[in-house]
C-alpha cells in the first residue's frame, strides 16, 4: 500500500501545528481522512490520548476505520507491524517505547470528555448534541496545553460551532468550500453535483459553507439535530412483542418516493422505528409491503392523493378504517399535518435516525403565502424525493395523536332490553 496521498488543502490542515485549530469545510471532501491521520501521528511521536467526537455511532465507527487505514499503511511504510496490544471497534493502543499511546473514537455525549487527559478531535461539530456541554466538559483539557482540532459542515447558526468559527479568535481557522477543493484536485463534478442536490440552500450550506438564516425554514437544522438519537431505528422486523406502533405512507410512483414511516410510542415519546423509502416501486409491491406492516400497527394514515387512493382504499377494506385512515392532502390538511410534526420537534416529543437524507428531507419544507393569501407548504423536487420523509413522518404523527377507536355494535333489542324495557 502506498503512502496516503495528501491534497494541498489537508496536508496544509495536518502540517499546521497550532494548539487550536477549526476548519468550516464542505462536505464529503475527505476532511474525516486528515483528522484521523492527525491523530495517529500525534499518537506515534510520543506517548498520549487522543479522543475523536463524531455526531453519530455510525460516523465514529466509520472514523474508527480510518484509523486503521492509516495504521495499515504505515505498517508497510516502516516495513514491520506497529505494536498494538489492544484493539477493537473504538480504541485502539499503540505501543511507544515502553509506554502506549490511545485513540478513542466514541459518539458525542458531554460524559464521554469529563475528565479526560489528551488530546482533542471533534469531528462535524455542528451537528453534536449538548455541544455547549461538551465544550465545558473539554475546556479544562484544552487549557492544560493539548492540542484540539474541530472540522465540521455549517448546520444553521443556532450552534456553538457557528459562534467559535465568528468569534474564536484564538483559533487558528481554515475554510475548505467544493470550489477550492476541486481546484487542489478532488476529483468531483461541481456542476454535475448541485444539479442533484437541487435545493439552494442545502447547496450554499453544505458545498459552499455559508451559514444560512432558518428564517424561512419551517423546522430549523437546531430543532431536527435536537431530535436524532442513535436509538432510532431505519430498519424493523416483527419480534412478536406487543408494541404501540404507528405508520405514516406518503405515496408516490414515477416521479416521488412512497416513504413508509413507523413509530412506536414510548411514555411520551414517538420513537422512530422503521423509515422505508420505495422509489419507482410498481403498485403491488408497494401493497405487499404494507399488508406485512399493518398486522402490527394500531393506527395508520396514509396518502390517499391521486395514486395513492386506490392502495389507501384496498387497504381500508383489508384492515377495516379503525386501523387505517385514507388522507387526502389538501392545503388545510397539509397545514394540520406540518403543524403537529412540528410540535412534536419543538417539544422533543418524537426521536429520529441521525441520516442526512432524512435530515435534509425534514428542512426542506418551506410555508409560504400565496398572492391570494393562502398557506402552502411546499419543497424543491430533488432526485431523492419531493419532502416524502417529513410528510410521512407527518401522518405516522397524525396516526398516533388522532386515535380512532374500533366501532362496536349493539342491536337495537338488546339496548331495549338494557335499558329495562319489555317486550
Amino acid at each position: 500500500m502506498a503512502k496516503p496521498i495528501l491534497l494541498p488543502y489537508q496536508q496544509h490542515f495536518i502540517e499546521d501545528q497550532s494548539p487550536l485549530k477549526m476548519v468550516l469545510k464542505a462536505r464529503q471532501i475527505g476532511f474525516s481522512f486528515a483528522m484521523s491521520l492527525e491523530a495517529v501521528l500525534l499518537a506515534i511521536e510520543a506517548p498520549c490520548n487522543v479522543i475523536m467526537l463524531s455526531a453519530s455511532q455510525r460516523q465514529s465507527n466509520e472514523l474508527m476505520q480510518k484509523v486503521y487505514q492509516h495504521l495499515r499503511a504505515l505498517d508497510i511504510l516502516v516495513g514491520e507491524a506497529i505494536a498494538r496490544p489492544r484493539e477493537n471497534a473504538e480504541e485502539v493502543a499503540i505501543a511507544i517505547g515502553g509506554s502506549q499511546s490511545r485513540i478513542i473514537c466514541l459518539p458525542a455525549n458531554p460524559d464521554t470528555v469529563r475528565g479526560f487527559s489528551g488530546h482533542i478531535f471533534l469531528d462535524e461539530f455542528a451537528f453534536h448534541r449538548d455541544d455547549r456541554a461538551i465544550w465545558r466538559a473539554i475546556y479544562p483539557t484544552v487549557t492544560r496545553g493539548y492540542k484540539l482540532r474541530i472540522a465540521s459542515t455549517p448546520n444553521g447558526k443556532q450552534n456553538l460551532f457557528y459562534e467559535l468559527w465568528t468569534a474564536g479568535r484564538r483559533f487558528s481557522r481554515h475554510k475548505v468550500d467544493i470550489y477550492e477543493a476541486v481546484a487542489e484536485g478532488l476529483p468531483v463534478d461541481v456542476t454535475a453535483l448541485r444539479e442533484a442536490i437541487a435545493d439552494p440552500d442545502a447547496w450554499a450550506q453544505e458545498y459552499e459553507c455559508r451559514f444560512i438564516d432558518e428564517a424561512t425554514a419551517f423546522l430549523t437544522y437546531e430543532a431536527i439535530a435536537a431530535c436524532e438519537d442513535e436509538k432510532a431505528d431505519m430498519a424493523w422486523e416483527p419480534d412478536g412483542e406487543n408494541r404501540e406502533l404507528y405508520l405514516g405512507v406518503d405515496i408516490g410512483r414515477k416521479r416521488d418516493l412512497t416513504v413508509m414511516w413507523l413509530l412506536e410510542r414510548v411514555g411520551d415519546v414517538y420513537w422512530t422505528r422503521m423509515v422505508k423509502a420505495l422509489e419507482r416501486a410498481p403498485f403491488r409491491a408497494q401493497r405487499d409491503e404494507l399488508f406485512a406492516l399493518l398486522p402490527h400497527v394500531r393506527r395508520a394514515c396514509i396518502d390517499a392523493t391521486g395514486l395513492g387512493a386506490q392502495l389507501a382504499e384496498e387497504c381500508q377494506t383489508a384492515f377495516g378504517t379503525y386501523r387505517v385512515e385514507a388522507v387526502t392532502f389538501t392545503n388545510t390538511v397539509k397545514e394540520s399535518l406540518a403543524i403537529g410534526l412540528r410540535r412534536k420537534f419543538e417539544d422533543r416529543l418524537v426521536r429520529i435516525p441521525a441520516a442526512r437524507e432524512i435530515r435534509d428531507d425534514l428542512h426542506s419544507v418551506r410555508k409560504l403565502t400565496t398572492a391570494a393569501g393562502n398557506i402552502r407548504f411546499d419543497a424543491e423536487r430533488t432526485d431523492d424525493g419531493h419532502a416524502d420523509r417529513f410528510w410521512a413522518l407527518a401522518l405516522a404523527i397524525q396516526a398516533a395523536t388522532t386515535p380512532y377507536a374500533r366501532p362496536e355494535y349493539t342491536s337495537v333489542l338488546r339496548r331495549h332490553f338494557r335499558a329495562g324495557g319489555a317486550y
